[in-house]
C-alpha cells in the first residue's frame, strides 16, 4: 500500500458524513475466500469510468520525499553533476548527484518529518535550498509562486498547518482552511501565492553555492518530538543550474554557508522504502520518490469521446485523479508522472502526482427535452485496478485519511440561476468513502455550461481520487435517463 506520512497519523479527522449519491447496489461477488465480507462491507456504484483526456506538461520537478523520516545529515537530493567541482572542489560521492541541469521553467517539491534526536529535547533539523550555475555565467532565478508550512509551530514567522479534525466538507475563501502542511502549500500554490519568507528572486554568482533557502523543523516542547514540513516553489531560470536540498543538525540558528557547502560534497542522508521492482507481479511498495519528475500540471478538456461537450446522458460519470500503477480503477490509466532521473531504492516513477496541479474543463450541455441537474464531487473510492463495471465504496469507511484538501471549482449554480464564479472547497475523506456534492449545476434544455475544476494533488493524501459528475433530482421534473454501465469483468 502506498505509505502514509507519519505525522498524518497523528491527529485524524472528524468522521464523515453520508454524501446524497445515487442509488448503491452490492459489489459483484468474488471468487476469493473473502466473498460474504465484500459483499456486506462494500457497495458499488454502477456507472461509467472514464480515462481523464489531456495530459501532463513537460515541467521539471524536483521531487524530494525520499527519505520522508531524516534521521541523518546530508544530501536530500541533488541535481549536480558529482563528476565536476564546484568553486575548484571535487565532490567525494559523485553517486549522491544526479546530475540534471534545469534551466527555464521547473518546480521544487520537498516533504519531510523530523523525530529529534535521542540526546536532546530541543533538536531542530534545518532542510537547505541551495543552487549554482552550471557554467561561468551568472543566474537569475524567479520566483512564480511558493508556499511552505510546518505541521506544528510557536513562532509566528513559521506558518504551520496542524492536522485539525475537520468536517468532511469545507467552503472557504481559497486559504483560510486547512488540516496538515501538504494541505495549506496546496490551497496557496492553487492561488500562485508567494509564502511568508520565500524571496521574489534570487541572483547566482558562477562557481559559488547560494542558500535559496534554511528552513527548521523544530521539535522543542512538542509531544511526541515529532514535526514536518512541506515546501513547494515554482521556479523560472534565464540560465542553466543545479539545485539541491539538505539536511543539517543544529539548534535555533541556521547554519552557516559553510556547512550547506560540506555537506554537499559530502554524502547522501538515508533512504527509505524500497520499491518492489517495476513489473513484478504480486503485492507492490511503492516507496516514496527522490527524483526528477517530467511534469508539474494536467490540463484536460472532459468532454464525450468524439465530441467537443459533454451530454448530461454521461452522468453519472467519473475520471480518475492520480491514478497510478495497480490503482487505475479500472480506467486503464496511470497518471504518475514518469522520473528522469532518480536514486537507487526509491520509487521508479512519482506515484501519487504530489504537487501536480490538476486543471479540468467541462463543456457542460443539455440536449435532452427536460430540465436536468447534476451534482459534482470530489470521491475517494476503494483502490482497485480491474474494471468493476463502477465504484466500489465501502458502507463504513475506515479511520484512515486519504484526502486532505482545496478544490476550486467555476460554474456551479449561482444566486438567480446564474453560474457562480469561483468556490473554494476543503475536503476531509476516508478509504472508500463517497463525497458530498461540492454543488448544483441545472441545465434548461439546450443550455450549455462550463465548468472548470482545479486542484493540486496534496502532500499526505493516498491515491486515486475520482472526479464525479452524478445525477441529481430536478424539482417537478423526472431525471434524465443515465448511461448504461458496464458490466464488472473478472480475470
Amino acid at each position: 500500500m502506498l505509505l502514509l506520512t507519519m505525522a498524518a497519523g497523528l491527529l485524524l479527522s472528524a468522521g464523515a458524513a453520508q454524501a446524497k449519491a445515487p442509488a448503491m447496489v452490492p459489489a459483484a461477488a468474488s471468487a476469493a475466500a473473502g466473498t460474504a465480507a465484500t459483499a456486506t462491507t462494500t457497495v458499488r456504484r454502477p456507472q461509467q469510468v472514464r480515462p481523464l483526456s489531456g495530459g501532463l506538461d513537460r515541467v521539471a520537478v524536483i521531487n524530494d520525499n525520499n527519505p520522508e523520516l531524516i534521521i541523518q545529515p546530508g544530501i536530500l537530493l541533488s541535481t549536480f553533476n558529482g563528476s565536476g567541482t564546484l568553486a575548484g572542489q571535487p565532490f567525494s560521492s559523485p553517486e549522491a548527484h544526479l546530475n540534471v541541469p534545469l534551466q527555464g521553467r521547473f518546480d521544487l517539491f520537498s516533504h519531510h518529518v523530523y523525530a529529534g534526536r535521542p540526546e536532546t529535547l530541543d533538536s531542530v533539523l534545518w532542510l537547505g535550498v541551495v543552487a549554482a550555475p552550471v557554467n561561468g555565467k551568472p543566474v537569475r532565478l524567479r520566483v512564480l509562486g511558493g508556499s511552505t508550512a510546518l505541521s506544528q509551530s510557536s513562532d509566528p514567522a513559521q506558518p504551520a498547518a496542524p492536522f485539525l479534525p475537520l468536517p468532511p466538507l469545507m467552503s472557504h475563501d481559497g486559504t483560510s482552511v486547512y488540516a496538515g502542511p501538504g494541505s495549506r502549500v496546496a490551497a496557496e500554490m492553487l492561488q500562485n501565492r508567494r509564502g511568508v519568507g520565500i524571496p521574489q528572486e534570487w541572483s547566482l554568482a558562477p562557481g559559488q553555492l547560494t542558500t535559496l533557502l534554511a528552513l527548521p523543523i523544530p521539535v522543542k516542547g512538542l509531544d511526541p518530538l515529532l514535526n514536518g514540513r512541506n515546501l513547494q516553489l515554482r521556479l523560472e531560470s534565464d540560465g542553466p543550474v543545479q539545485l539541491a536540498t539538505l539536511a543539517a543538525f543544529g539548534a535555533e540558528r541556521p547554519p552557516e554557508p559553510e556547512v550547506w557547502s560540506r555537506l554537499l560534497r559530502a554524502g547522501l542522508s538515508a533512504k527509505e522504502h524500497v520499491p518492489t521492482p517495476r513489473g513484478q507481479s504480486g503485492g507492490i511498495i511503492y516507496s516514496r520518490v527522490s527524483g526528477v519528475q517530467t511534469g508539474s500540471r494536467w490540463s484536460a478538456k472532459l468532454s464525450d469521446p468524439g465530441s467537443k461537450v459533454l451530454s448530461v446522458r454521461s452522468a453519472p460519470v467519473s475520471w480518475p485523479i492520480a491514478s497510478l500503477e495497480r490503482g487505475s480503477l479500472g480506467s486503464g490509466q496511470v497518471q504518475t508522472a514518469e522520473l528522469r532521473a532518480f536514486y537507487p531504492g526509491t520509487a521508479w516513477a512519482a506515484h501519487g502526482n504530489y504537487g501536480v496541479e490538476y486543471d479540468l474543463t467541462l463543456p457542460l450541455v443539455n440536449d435532452t427535452k427536460a430540465p436536468v441537474a447534476l451534482d459534482l464531487a470530489l470521491e475517494s473510492p476503494r483502490k482497485t485496478d480491474r474494471p468493476e463495471g463502477g465504484l466500489l465504496f465501502n458502507l463504513t469507511p475506515p479511520r484512515a485519511v486519504v484526502f486532505r484538501g482545496t478544490v476550486e471549482v467555476s460554474g456551479l449554480d449561482g444566486p438567480e440561476g446564474r453560474p457562480a464564479g469561483r468556490r473554494w472547497f476543503h475536503l476531509v475523506q476516508r478509504q472508500g468513502e463517497r463525497g458530498p456534492s461540492l454543488g448544483r449545476i441545472s441545465l434548461a434544455p439546450g443550455q450549455q455550461r462550463q465548468l472548470r475544476v482545479r486542484l493540486i494533488y496534496p502532500a499526505d493524501a493516498t491515491p486515486p481520487q475520482v472526479l464525479s459528475l452524478l445525477p441529481a433530482p430536478t424539482l417537478g421534473q423526472p431525471a434524465v435517463k443515465q448511461s448504461e454501465s458496464v458490466p464488472a469483468t473478472r480475470p
